[in-house]
């Protein structure tokens, strides 16, 4: 936590964070272009940020882009926002909602979880876990191709876009997101207009990539497809953040975050 508000206390890699929050996903050129900043400077403060998880990267082809992460910033909330009323804490939910920003068409997120590669597979696959830390499981052999059904919070879902897209025990899984349904918008209390909405948005997916860091894993979850202003993508952004700090929790203690 020392180093998240080291990161934060300098003023240009703040610009950075700007830069990033008005256009998330940015290879090191475009940042220098965006800022009056030396190539060498820009790399030295995104190294930093990086080093306090507040910037995570993803190569795109050929491409290194960078993404705002919000885990540290929930971190910090979480800390204090249960002791003190939230009112005291509105810095810091302020700064939280823009590292966070609804609008976003790609979603990356980024935790370090004391765990191995092979745990973290199984919570990401087993219903039993997938059960505890996010009231979902799926029904699948995990195998590229293979439709999932999915028991969201007790709502099944089927449907032959769910499927699995990438599977590789340990290190990366990918897969569909699910369908829409009025099942599901009844459970959760959706309008007629806030379901419609949903159902005729294009179909997104969610890739998880796990990579051994030390004594601890390094997960990132990037969710992305949605299409322009996506109603989803503010969604997701919301609720992902939530279902890895009860994965971290679980996996770290052996319970999720209480209800």
């Amino acid at each position: 936590m020392d180093e998240v508000f080291k990161a934060l206390a300098d003023p240009s890699r703040r610009r950075l964070l700007d830069s990033l929050n008005a256009r998330n996903g940015q290879s090191l050129r475009e940042l220098c272009a965006g800022l009056d900043m030396a190539r060498q400077s820009v790399s030295k403060h995104l190294a930093v940020l990086e080093g306090a998880n507040l910037v995570t990267t993803a190569w795109r082809g050929r491409e290194k882009l960078h993404y705002l992460n919000a885990e540290p910033i929930n971190a910090i909330a979480d800390r204090w926002i249960n002791r003190y009323h939230r009112e005291h804490a509105r810095a810091l939910a302020d700064l939280k909602t823009a590292l966070e920003d609804p609008m976003a068409t790609e979603f990356v997120y980024t935790t370090y979880i004391r765990t191995t590669p092979e745990r973290l597979w199984q919570a990401l696959t087993d219903p039993a876990f997938t059960k505890r830390y996010w009231d979902t499981a799926f029904d699948t052999d995990w195998a590229p191709g293979s439709t999932m059904t999915w028991d969201n919070h007790g709502v099944v879902v089927s449907d032959p876009e769910q499927v699995v897209l990438e599977s590789q025990p340990g290190r990366r899984l990918s897969y569909t997101w699910h369908t829409m349904t009025p099942e599901l918008a009844e459970r959760f209390g959706w309008d007629d207009t806030l379901r419609d909405t949903l159902a005729a948005e294009r179909r997104s997916k969610v890739t998880f990539d796990i990579e051994p860091a030390g004594e601890t894993v390094k997960l990132t979850v990037t969710h992305d497809g949605f299409g322009p202003d996506s109603t989803i993508a503010g969604m997701v952004s919301e609720g992902w953040p939530q279902v890895v700090a009860n994965l971290k929790t679980l996996l770290e203690t052996g319970e999720p975050l209480p209800a």
